[in-house]
């Protein structure tokens, strides 16, 4: 069954959903949705790295994307704006890393497929990459999800507690990156903020637990991919941006539901 592109695809959009559910929970409980798009940015720049020391992509953008995160972390714990911060970073890397690409000779390149993603060409390799890396990204948010959760809730009494949110946060950072590296190739640099933060965000009108809500994003992003492979096929559209379309839809109902039903709920 794996030699059909389509089930490939599908096993692929299902292994960057699962992994991005609980990251995506963070950021935006963490208010940290910009940082989920400087470090995916960041991305492009380890393509091109890869590309020049003929490397696995894998290695180039997970190196690079940490990388990114650690320099954000480290500066904004040293009094810079982290609003400014992320806007010079973001856009900087990304410009660089485009440069970078366009100055590698001898190598063809769809800059395309980085870009917005290439669901349809995943191969068996990159399906154990995918899947290796959600592997290791939910092993190392279950290990530490109370204290991720305490971190992010109250800082002062995850300290108290004998915890040290700094290192929480570069937990949060390893596995923000080992996700841009692993989605890269299934939703692209520019749209894998939107996967992690959008079913988050959906799920949380539905959500009374901080588990609770984790698992429905897993629920809306495994649904959402299925879904976008599908519309994608019939209507001939990129696959990559398609998802986003369909999770981007589907927040709109949630928000619809927030808006409508709740206040009737409450009035009552």
């Amino acid at each position: 069954m794996l030699d059909d592109f389509m089930f490939r695809a599908s096993l692929a959009g299902l292994g960057v959903a699962i992994a991005a559910a609980p990251l995506g929970c963070f950021i935006v409980w963490r208010r940290m949705a910009f940082f989920g798009d400087a470090t995916a940015h960041a991305a492009i720049l380890g393509v091109a790295l890869s590309l020049t020391l003929s490397i696995p992509i894998f290695a180039g953008v997970l190196v690079v994307s940490l990388l990114m995160a650690l320099v954000v972390t480290t500066l904004s714990e040293r009094g810079y704006a982290m609003d400014t911060l992320l806007g010079v970073l973001s856009h900087s890397s990304l410009a660089f890393g485009l440069v970078a690409v366009s100055f590698l000779s001898g190598i063809r390149i769809d800059l395309m497929a980085y870009l917005f993603g290439d669901i349809l060409s995943v191969g068996t390799l990159d399906l154990g990459v995918i899947w290796g890396g959600a592997a290791l990204v939910l092993t190392l948010v279950g290990w530490r999800w109370s204290a991720l959760l305490t971190s992010t809730v109250n800082p002062e009494l995850a300290c108290a507690s004998g915890l040290s949110p700094k290192r929480e946060n570069m937990i949060l950072t390893l596995s923000l990156a080992v996700v841009v590296a692993v989605a890269i190739k299934v939703v692209g640099v520019l749209l894998i903020a939107a996967m992690l933060i959008v079913p988050a965000a959906t799920a949380r009108p539905f959500s009374r637990t901080p588990e609770t809500m984790a698992i429905i994003a897993a629920i809306i992003g495994c649904g959402a991919s299925l879904a976008g492979l599908q519309v994608s096929y019939v209507m001939d559209t990129s696959t990559g941006p398609t998802i986003v379309c369909v999770v981007a839809v589907l927040f709109g109902t949630s928000s619809a539901f927030r808006c409508f039903i709740r206040p009737q709920k409450t009035h009552a």
